[in-house]
């Protein structure tokens, strides 16, 4: 297979399964930290409207979201793409992209705002690279 589009392949499955996996995290988030009382989650304007409410402890389930969705993603385009790096690296810029336009439509504090976006993204699919030329280096040894 050419290696280009075997990167191409191994970015968009990298992309689906790092967005269930960041769906699935939110989804079970509210059960393990319940959201404030009267805090609709369930619609954009229910959060809006009740942002206020959340306390920091509301928010250690969407960072975990955005870094292990970031993480699964990129390892697994960076396994199975040529290029290895850049697949990942192109996985955090999705992700980033994606994280931006969040902060964009949903107001969140300025403190989680900064540690998700410098947090989150590029650095999270820059370990997942790194880790998946680790493993395919001892797969060869």
């Amino acid at each position: 297979m050419h290696p280009i589009l075997k990167d191409v392949i191994a970015v968009i499955v990298g992309v689906v399964i790092g967005s269930l996996v960041n769906g699935a995290i939110i989804m079970v988030s509210g059960n393990i930290i319940p959201p404030p009382a009267g805090l609709d989650i369930t619609t954009e304007e229910g959060l809006k409207a009740g942002m206020h409410l959340m306390q920091p402890k509301h928010f250690i389930f969407p960072f975990l979201a955005h870094a292990i969705g970031t993480f699964v993603g990129a390892y697994i385009a960076a396994r199975f793409g040529a290029h290895k790096m850049i697949a990942a690296m192109i996985i955090g810029v999705f992700f980033l992209i994606g994280g931006v336009w969040m902060v964009m439509i949903m107001p969140s504090p300025v403190w989680f705002t900064i540690v998700d976006l410098a947090g989150a993204y590029l650095p999270v699919a820059y370990f997942a690279g790194r880790i998946a030329r680790g493993a395919e280096r001892n797969d060869l040894a």
